[in-house]
């Protein structure tokens, strides 16, 4: 984190989207929040598609070029954002194979204590509610700190793109409340990683 003016602070935070597919609502909604928060966060984005399929064979040194990469984007950023649609009423394979290689070692991982913002959608209007679970619970096995606010789901998402781009003024200023407390949460680490009595209390 960074000061801006005054008291503000600037988080990294990095961009996952679970679908590879050129024009994917996923990613147009990642682009469209990152839009939202860019006075709050500079953002890097990652490219899950390059990361082979987790291999126990591959996970010696040297690690695959593209695995290096994405596990250096987390253990960079301040937080993580992750939006993603829903596959056969789970986590797209696609995202839970690049949090399958971020997870290790299991306690040593990029992942460990990393704040992260869970936004799924879908074409239904359930909104990709149940990969939003099974995304919270990977994350919670891999020792991440998934934000806990009320699920962020858009369903009924090809109603809400306008040229390939995600328009939706309300679902914006929802997911805006689960933003303010991930910025929260990344300043109460950062206070705990400071040494800070006060901080230490505010995350138990």
């Amino acid at each position: 984190m960074q000061a801006t003016s005054g008291k503000s602070m600037s988080s990294n935070l990095l961009g996952i989207s679970g679908s590879l597919r050129a024009g994917s609502f996923s990613t147009a909604i990642l682009h469209a929040l990152a839009e939202a928060t860019a006075s709050r966060a500079r953002y890097d984005f990652a490219d899950i598609g390059s990361v082979p399929h987790f291999n126990q064979d591959l996970y010696v040194e040297p690690l695959p070029r593209s695995v290096v990469h994405l596990r250096n984007q987390i253990a960079a950023a301040d937080g993580i954002v992750i939006s993603s649609t829903e596959y056969n009423h789970g986590i797209p394979g696609v995202l839970k194979n690049a949090l399958d290689w971020a997870s290790r070692p299991h306690n040593g991982s990029p992942l460990r204590n990393k704040p992260v913002l869970i936004v799924t959608s879908s074409p239904a209007a359930t909104g990709g509610v149940r990969a939003q679970y099974q995304i919270r619970e990977t994350l919670v096995s891999a020792l991440a700190r998934p934000v806990n606010t009320p699920e962020i789901v858009i369903g009924l998402v090809v109603g809400k793109m306008i040229d390939g781009r995600f328009h939706d003024p309300a679902v914006i200023d929802f997911a805006l409340n689960g933003f303010a407390k991930l910025f929260h949460e990344i300043a109460a680490l950062a206070k705990v990683q400071e040494g800070d009595v006060d901080g230490s209390r505010q995350i138990r």
